[in-house]
């Protein structure tokens, strides 16, 4: 961070945005806090988000603006980190919080803090952390994880895993950005909107985005902007795997849907082609719904035979060569992604005869790591809600050799124990379920009867409310720890193992 003022190199500046509007307090408050001068606090802790948390009347009085009338209450400040002495603008005031940004550090600077990489970072809402050194933030991450077991389920595990820890920047692989063209300024824009805001934040450039599309930014923006219809285009869903030599040329390893409100031009199609076959990228429009998303043929030899070209990405460790298309569920950080399949398998110590149950299974990104260690006197049965996904698994183990899997399409909001693939038994099962856990699943999952569990969860709240049905279903929390899946948001995404108690 550089000093704001040369006699005094105690004095950080943040970088923070304009005074818009955040998270929609009345416009009377919205003004009074515009014209109020930014008020001095300390940072005592951080909330589960990683923003710092002050308290009025904590060592400032009514002279800094901390009236007596305020003293105890919470203030969530971004970009502060522990104690650290911060001047704070605020931007929400409720009646049982406040909320700002801290706009310069004024003493002890905590020694995790760190320059931002990223020229938009304040600005943008892809990520609210950069201010705050990598190990730091996964550190902290652990002890969200580590507070939400002991809160909800009163446990922590046997043993605390070391970290996984990947690609810090040009990690995100999966994303859609935003696309506004703003008449005034003659320019579109394009990319994550501004934090606690509508209003698009005008990036040039991203740094989690892998570079492939995060550092082509300000050329999809002039592209754009000439346009006939650049004002109707309201967004680009962006996918990304590996490039893979051996594979066929017409399967780019970049694909982009561009979202258009209104059907385009042959000009306008012809000048997205030339930009796209420059790039090697894949092209698509999208019209409607998901329905309507087309191919579009950037040269005479690409093959339209099917809604969609083709994207890979490798598990190296196991051999293993996964196909997906562009609006499929994939890990956005290939390099944890590759870590996480080994540990998970690592921690289910699996032995060859084995059967494994791999619940929300998608493409198989679990499935075959775990049939590979089985061998072929045992078998995986993946679970999957989506017909698509549960196909698109079927043919990776094809692709792949692997004749030991089987894949079933189920809601798995439902009780499924009573389904033929559910009834042989089962020595593993591994669950990786959405940001709403695995509840349902937790009230039936004693039919399986696994001896081991491994849980991998985007949300250690409800990793620590279906830890508690575990243990109440006998199981005990061996392991536990954290994975660096998206750095520098507040995402935590976590793993834990769980062992049937012996009776």
């Amino acid at each position: 961070m550089k000093p704001t003022d040369s006699k005094s190199t105690d004095t950080q500046t943040i970088t923070t945005p304009p005074n818009k509007k955040r998270s929609k307090p009345s416009s009377k408050i919205r003004r009074r806090l515009k014209d109020a001068e930014p008020s001095p606090f300390t940072i005592d802790g951080l909330s589960h988000d990683g923003r710092g948390v002050a308290v009025y009347g904590n060592g400032f009085d009514e002279k800094d603006g901390h009236v007596a009338d305020k003293h105890g209450k919470k203030v969530f400040v971004s970009f502060a980190l522990p104690g650290e002495s911060a001047l704070v603008k605020l931007t929400n005031s409720r009646a049982s919080f406040e909320a700002g940004d801290a706009v310069s550090i004024t003493a002890n600077p905590n020694p995790e803090r760190t320059e931002p990489p990223c020229p938009h970072f304040g600005v943008c809402g892809g990520c609210n952390l950069q201010h705050w050194q990598p190990d730091g933030q996964i550190n902290f991450k652990q002890s969200v994880l580590a507070e939400m077991l002991v809160h909800q389920a009163d446990v922590a595990p046997d043993t605390w895993l070391a970290p996984v820890v990947g690609d810090r920047l040009g990690y995100r692989t999966k994303a859609r950005l935003g696309v506004r063209y703003v008449t005034k300024k003659e320019t579109a824009l394009v990319g994550f909107r501004e934090r606690s805001s509508n209003f698009l934040a005008e990036l040039n450039e991203c740094h989690i985005l892998d570079p492939r599309i995060g550092f082509e930014i300000e050329n999809l923006k002039a592209l754009i902007s000439t346009l006939e219809s650049r004002d109707k285009i309201a967004q680009l869903e962006l996918a990304m795997g590996e490039e893979i030599p051996e594979l066929p040329d017409g399967d780019q390893p970049v694909a982009l849907i561009v979202r258009n409100l209104a059907p385009l031009s042959d000009a306008d199609v012809d000048k997205l082609k030339v930009f796209f076959a420059e790039r090697h990228w894949q092209l698509y429009l999208q019209s409607k719904g998901a329905d309507s998303i087309q191919r579009i043929a950037l040269t005479n030899d690409d093959d339209m035979s099917q809604q969609f070209g083709r994207l890979y990405y490798q598990l190296p460790e196991f051999d293993l060569t996964y196909e997906f298309i562009p609006t499929d569920f994939t890990q956005v950080n290939l390099s944890v992604n590759r870590q996480m399949t080994k540990l998970a398998c690592d921690l289910l110590d699996l032995k060859a005869g084995e059967r494994v149950l791999d619940l929300f299974s998608g493409l198989g990104n679990f499935s075959l790591p775990l049939a590979r260690l089985v061998g072929d006197t045992g078998s995986v049965v993946g679970v999957e809600g989506s017909d698509a996904m549960t196909a698109r698994a079927a043919d990776n183990a094809r692709r792949n050799g692997i004749n030991n899997t089987a894949f079933y399409s189920q809601d798995l909001t439902h009780d499924c124990s009573d389904q033929p693939w559910a009834n042989q038994g089962f020595d593993a099962l591994l669950i990786d379920p959405p940001r709403s856990g695995a509840w349902e699943i937790m009230q039936y999952l004693p039919k399986f009867n696994a001896d081991r569990i491994v849980y991998v969860s985007c949300n250690p709240a409800t990793l620590a409310r279906d830890t508690k049905a575990l243990l109440e279903q006998g199981y005990r929390l061996t392991h536990a720890g954290v994975m660096d899946m998206f750095c520098h948001t507040g995402h935590v995404e976590s793993i834990a193992r769980f062992e049937k108690v012996a009776i």
